[in-house]
């Protein structure tokens, strides 16, 4: 796992999950498993957009897109734009 995704991992079970015992890999299932609600998906957004400093138009991603870690990175990759500065 890399450095920005287990920085969303630990963000996902530190700041989203909060239960003892869940641990976040880069390919467990959080959407299709109830672990993450739709609701939680845009604060899963906004944070990836900041790991990546890249801009994700929402219109791009579905929840599928957000379902593991895996998948957060490569939809980034293929829908995001890097941040203007």
């Amino acid at each position: 796992m890399t450095d920005q995704q287990r920085q969303m991992a630990d963000y996902i079970m530190n700041q989203l999950i909060r239960r003892p015992g869940i641990l976040v890999e880069e390919t467990t299932p959080l959407v299709s498993s109830g672990l993450i609600d739709s609701l939680l998906l845009v604060d899963i957004l906004q944070k990836l957009e900041d790991v990546t400093g890249t801009r994700i138009p929402a219109g791009k991603v579905r929840a599928a897109d957000l379902d593991t870690i895996q998948l957060m990175f490569a939809t980034a990759a293929r829908v995001g734009r890097p941040r203007a500065r």
